[in-house]
């Protein structure tokens, strides 16, 4: 079978279409028949290994133990180990493994869902980890509550695109925060305002959010505060720029820290992938309240290409690969 293989660490550079052995399930496993497979920051950081934080959190400090890349994925179930009942050959789902960016893939089902029957396998394969993410940040984390105000920094992002809808659902009053070019999708998916940050700054203390969920990860706490309510709420998602140890990542350690000092709640999404959230998501995909946004999609042999394009900055939504 074709696999995106990748012996060391750096840029897309790195990555190389081979053929490889078919994997084989084990007793408590699924081979999955992978028909698309969702491209997110997370991989961009395990090719680099950047920051080198990730390298300590057990990826492989000095070369990937991990060597086919992607983790989202959506297929079809192509046999199941003996231990397994959940799921049989044949069913489509959807969920989170190791190595999806392949023709097929070994993954424990409890990371898996039947696929949402309204979804294409390239829409469910842009669900899982950033649908996961936005939900965990906003419910379990963020405690979103009916006609809070509620601020989404990178609206427009993989995992933006999913919180102003799911905030929506959940009753709040939406601002959703992007460049210019992206401001009519962030109303299209349904916030109620759009601040452009090029055209305006949205920390200068005019207006008061209840809960601010900053998937962009580059402002500073102290900037973000002053956009919030005295008791308000700040998630931090994610981890871009900074330095080469802890990136953006820093931001998300130090906001319990500095919460100790105000009656502010700043926190950083720290959260455990559970089957539970990707059948929440489900039954809201096939309720009408929540879409996948696809910004693009690439053929498998083009997987460096897309996390170049990812890169980049510029996608409107998730990008996915195509494998069969």
């Amino acid at each position: 079978m074709k696999a995106i293989i990748q012996d060391k660490y750096g840029s897309a550079d790195v990555l190389e279409l081979r053929d490889i052995e078919k994997p084989v399930a084990g007793d408590d496993d699924l081979l999955i028949q992978v028909h698309a497979a969702g491209v997110d920051p997370g991989v961009w950081h395990l090719m680099t290994g950047l920051p080198y934080l990730v390298r300590i959190m057990g990826v492989g400090f000095s070369t990937p133990k991990i060597r086919i890349r992607g983790r989202d994925v959506a297929g079809t179930v192509g046999a199941v180990g003996k231990n397994v009942t959940q799921f049989k050959p044949g069913d489509v789902v959807y969920g989170i493994c190791d190595g999806s960016f392949a023709e097929y893939v070994c993954a424990k089902p409890a990371l898996f869902a039947h696929k949402p029957a309204n979804l294409s396998f390239e829409q469910a394969a842009a669900v899982p980890i950033s649908g996961m993410t936005a939900l965990n940040g906003l419910r379990d984390v963020g405690k979103i509550q009916p006609r809070q105000k509620v601020l989404i920094i990178g609206a427009a992002g993989g995992v933006g695109t999913y919180a102003v809808q799911l905030a929506k659902a959940f009753g709040a009053v939406v601002t959703g925060v992007c460049g210019t070019s992206k401001a009519e999708l962030v109303r299209d998916i349904g916030a109620d305002e759009v601040i452009d940050y090029t055209r305006e700054d949205f920390t200068d203390g005019a207006r008061r959010f209840d809960l601010i969920l900053d998937t962009a990860g580059r402002r500073p706490l102290s900037q973000l505060r002053r956009a919030l309510t005295a008791e308000g709420t700040i998630v931090v998602v994610g981890g871009e720029g900074g330095d080469r140890w802890l990136g953006g990542f820093q931001r998300q350690i130090l906001a319990p820290l500095r919460a100790l000092f105000t009656k502010q709640k700043l926190l950083g999404l720290m959260f455990k992938e559970r089957q539970q959230d990707l059948l929440t998501l489900k039954e809201l995909i096939e309720a009408g309240k929540l879409t996948p946004v696809i910004d693009r999609t690439y053929p498998l042999s083009e997987a460096a290409q897309a996390i170049r394009y990812l890169e980049q900055g510029h996608a409107r939504g998730k990008v996915v690969l195509t494998v069969r």
